[in-house]
């Protein structure tokens, strides 16, 4: 199958470095001319990391002790009630330490972590707003980090600092072995002395041993830095950003509203067409034969010609109902599967479609169905928009993920901006949890890619 991303999903080829940049920013990846292993000292990145580990450790000494003292306050005071208040502004304040972590993980660390889940508070007063900070989830997480971030900061803290002034220490040692004064003709760090004997950095070659040495340890530094704050990224993302079971309610609930909106909005076609086409169509059909029937006697010719006529309407308001009926679910589709189906849509395109399936077996019927409309849509805007000389769909499975792929040879142009008829396409494939990626730039080719998941 000749397709542009070959049987690879959407997500992982936007997980692939090449995409994101070996940072795992959103920039697209330089190529350099030295190995990581060599530039890692003096990236930004590790920099950026070091500095990281730097602040956390004043930063969890900081809100550590302000959950120990918040905590303790509040629950020795839970036996009068102003315990409760004073958990709920204890608790406030480390949403507001979390906001100031997240901005340093932001900043330092390139994390994308989105603002955790605000407060549910039903009602307005002093005594909503308490609940709603002591009931929320989120505010107890942040208790949490509070409390695991200190240790975890303290051991990230000294063994980053110590094998970073290790390692530079060691690497540019001749540049300070000056600063030692001579004792017996040594000039050098005293590693080792006794009454009977020292034992000095001194000689050349201890001297490139230890720079040697020195050079191991900061290339290896910077790796450590970054396997250190991973887990500082993990925790952030899993206590101080929204909850993933929160999150997946939002997301079904914006679904659920545009998947409403969209049945609703087929409604209103099917009506429309129905009352513009079809229904029109059929009214002047029941007209022209009761004029023929009055004619039937006086004009027996006009009457034949009127029917005849009638005749053309009723083929044609026919032809019509089948369309409308082709575009909510075909029969071929429920009867054939998608191979057939899209082969059909193909045909009634204006420039020449090939249509490649590759399926072990069908998909959930509801996705049947969504993959049919999408390739539908995209091949009616090649007809309107693209100017194309041909065509070529392609679909396939890979992994759990039904991938649908439409290209030609048109002027470009294509993007999911608000209003355009593929943003329309994007948010029904959101419904589903799918993907729209489009590819168009000016002069073309066009090569857009859906992602669907395989069952619903």
């Amino acid at each position: 199958m000749a397709t542009e991303y070959g049987h690879r999903t959407w997500s992982q080829f936007a997980d692939d470095e090449d995409y994101h940049g070996p940072s795992g920013s959103r920039e697209p990846a330089r190529r350099h001319l030295l190995p990581p292993v060599l530039r890692a000292p003096v990236e930004a990145r590790t920099w950026r990391e070091f500095g990281y580990l730097l602040i956390s450790m004043p930063m969890s000494v900081l809100t550590f002790t302000y959950v120990v003292t918040m905590i303790s306050v509040g629950a020795g005071l839970l036996i009068t009630f102003l315990g409760i208040p004073v958990l709920a502004v204890g608790l406030a304040g480390l949403r507001g330490l979390g906001a100031v972590e997240r901005s340093r993980a932001r900043g330092l660390l390139h994390l994308d972590v989105e603002n955790p889940e605000p407060l549910r508070q039903k009602k307005q007063g002093a005594m909503a707003w308490m609940g709603a900070v002591l009931k929320s989830g989120s505010s107890w997480r942040h208790a949490l980090y509070a409390l695991l971030h200190f240790p975890w900061a303290t051991f990230a803290f000294v063994v980053a600092v110590t094998f970073w002034s290790v390692g530079w220490g060691l690497l540019t040692y001749p540049l300070w072995q000056w600063v030692f004064p001579m004792y017996t003709g040594q000039d050098g760090i005293q590693l080792y002395g006794d009454e009977t004997h020292q034992f000095y950095l001194d000689s050349t070659f201890e001297i490139a041993v230890t720079c040697l040495v020195g050079l191991l340890i900061t290339l290896m530094t910077p790796w450590i830095i970054r396997a250190l704050t991973s887990v500082d990224r993990l925790m952030v993302l899993g206590l101080l950003g929204p909850s993933r079971l929160v999150t997946r309610v939002v997301e079904l609930e914006s679904d659920r509203g545009v998947v409403v909106d969209t049945a609703a909005a087929d409604l209103r076609r099917i009506e429309r067409d129905l009352h513009d086409g079809a229904q029109a169509r059929l009214v002047n059909l029941a007209m022209d034969l009761g004029l023929a029937k009055e004619k039937l006697r006086e004009d027996p010719e006009a009457a034949a010609r009127m029917v005849d006529e009638a005749h053309g309407e009723v083929k044609t308001a026919l032809q019509e109902l089948r369309d409308l009926a082709r575009g909510i679910h075909p029969a071929v589709l429920t009867d054939r599967g998608l191979d057939a189906a899209l082969s059909s849509v193909a045909s009634r395109c204006t420039v020449p479609v090939q249509v490649e399936v590759d399926l072990p077996y069908r998909p959930a019927a509801a996705i049947e169905g969504i993959a049919y409309y999408t390739v539908s849509e995209l091949l009616q805007n090649v007809s309107k928009h693209a100017r194309a000389q041909r065509a070529t769909v392609d679909v396939w499975k890979s992994e759990n993920r039904l991938m649908l792929q439409v290209m030609d040879d048109g002027v470009g142009g294509a993007s999911v901006g608000r209003g355009s008829g593929l943003s329309g396409l994007a948010e029904r494939l959101r419904a589903v949890d799918g993907v729209l990626a489009v590819d168009s730039p000016r002069g073309g080719p066009t090569s857009i890619t859906a992602e669907l998941p395989w069952r619903r």
